[in-house]
């Protein structure tokens, strides 16, 4: 092999990356900027990845196909009263790559019974649900010292701008519009695997309120 085929073997694009590692074209760009994966630009202003840093990545995932990198489950909890959507969730989420643990809920109190017992590390939530809506679950939230590390986000019909005023909802929790846009719940979980891969190597609580 030449000095310029093992130069060119060395990296690898964006798409590249991305396609290896089974993640979309906008979380691989997120993980450059966010160190986790070794890049560069061209002079031409075109992005450059190392191989290395992908095959690390791939490496630490084919060891613990369940979790994060750090040996622990990655958990999320899905609110959703529909029940076809609530199996949809379910079901595009077990086709991440980071393999979260994956448990679901009919409503705020069935949520907030399953928190309790176990807290997960993301939680997605409806807000127009039967019984407890998801405004008094989010309500409720605060007082429990055990979700402090749980971060939040919220996907609902209901117009935001109505939602962020509500007296009941926290400030900083991010707000996506149904239909669910499923590539952009995927990027956020992505998010928070990584906080917690990053900052918690031990696999103690990793998010801190990362809304």
């Amino acid at each position: 092999m030449s000095h310029q085929d093992r130069v060119l073997k060395s990296y690898c694009t964006t798409r590249e990356a991305s396609k290896r590692l089974g993640i979309s074209l906008r979380t691989a760009q997120l993980w450059v900027e966010q160190g986790i994966l070794e890049a560069w630009k061209t002079h031409g202003g075109h992005r450059r990845i190392c191989r290395t840093s992908v095959e690390n990545l791939v490496s630490k995932r084919t060891q613990n196909p369940s979790g994060t990198a750090t040996g622990a489950p990655f958990e999320i909890l899905i609110v959703e009263d529909d029940e076809t959507l609530r199996a949809l969730y379910l079901a595009q989420a077990r086709q991440w790559p980071m393999k979260p643990n994956l448990r679901s809920a009919r409503n705020g109190y069935d949520a907030l019974v399953q928190m309790g017992q176990h807290a997960p590390d993301l939680l997605i939530t409806d807000l127009h649900m039967p019984g407890m809506d998801g405004f008094e679950m989010l309500h409720t939230l605060p007082t429990i010292p055990s979700l402090t590390f749980m971060s939040i986000l919220v996907v609902t019909g209901l117009d935001p701008q109505e939602v962020a005023q509500h007296p009941k909802f926290p400030k900083g929790i991010p707000i996506l519009p149904k239909p669910v846009p499923f590539g952009q719940i995927q990027d956020h979980a992505w998010r928070c695997w990584i906080s917690k891969a990053r900052h918690f190597p031990s696999g103690s609580p990793a998010l801190g309120l990362a809304r």
